[in-house]
């Protein structure tokens, strides 16, 4: 009996039409650029390995057609990293405005005119303020709208803010002192984060110049007189070559793990 394949169902916006940030719809712009940026360092790969313009370009476009899904994982999670940095603003205007005697609705409404003059409408927060503040107006009520906010960002951060901020709403607490700590919270975590990138930076830079360099020297000693038993491809030359090259890519996709740090 064959397994029936989970298949992801996005989750909805509680007023219909919304965001599901855990899935990201390439356009076609970003198919091409993906695309374009596989197939350009495959094809440069191959032809200084073998020389072989139909072959680099066969292997080009396979490269460019794999490529896709990572691309796609990385425009997601570039989306995702983008909402929670704006997120921190969301916070500081609501943190504002509860100071100033706001209540939930007014502090919503403020925050979307501060994130629209800040980011634009067109902007993932904004479209997620205006969401919550149309919610409000219709007497939805806000623990709803946050926990569908926090359900559809896939981002912990934001899923701890509506669960605290769920309880303190119902008991009465200190809306203002939690928002408030959670954006301190939300910016420590950021700058670690920056801290631990400028760390690592060295070792990225180091392991892309190692990735560069065995190109670099095929390329001077195919370049050398007497040296064409590495530009000729018999069939030892092509084995090794495809070794190599898997080497390669296999030694990059596991230091760029190795350094992928995440808290």
């Amino acid at each position: 009996m064959k397994k029936e394949k989970n298949i992801y169902k996005p989750i909805p916006g509680i007023l219909g039409d919304a965001t599901d940030y855990h899935v990201y719809t390439m356009t076609l712009k970003d198919k091409i650029t993906g695309f374009l940026i596989a197939f350009a360092i495959a094809f440069a790969a191959i032809m200084i390995f073998f020389r072989e313009i139909v072959f680099s370009i066969i292997v080009g476009v396979i490269a460019g057609i794999c490529f896709q899904k990572p691309y796609n994982n990385y425009l997601c999670q570039k989306r995702s990293n983008k909402l929670l940095n704006d997120f921190r603003s969301l916070l500081e205007s609501l943190a504002t405005s509860y100071t100033s005697g706001r209540n939930t609705q007014g502090a919503f409404e403020d925050a979307l005119s501060d994130l629209v003059s800040i980011y634009g409408e067109d902007a993932d927060i904004s479209k997620e303020a205006q969401i919550i503040a149309d919610g409000l107006h219709n007497n939805i009520n806000i623990e709803d709208l946050l926990r569908n906010f926090a359900d559809r960002s896939g981002l912990d951060d934001i899923s701890s803010f509506a669960d605290v901020f769920e309880v303190s709403f119902r008991q009465g607490a200190n809306i203002n002192r939690i928002i408030s700590s959670t954006r301190d919270i939300i910016n420590d975590k950021i700058s670690v984060q920056m801290d631990i990138e400028t760390a690592i930076s060295g070792g990225k830079n180091e392991l892309n110049v190692m990735m560069i360099m065995p190109f670099v020297v095929f390329l001077g000693l195919s370049g050398l007189g007497g040296s064409m038993t590495i530009v000729t491809n018999t069939f030892t030359n092509v084995v090794v070559k495809l070794v190599v090259l898997a080497i390669f890519v296999g030694a990059y996709v596991i230091g760029r793990k190795i350094m992928t740090i995440k808290i």
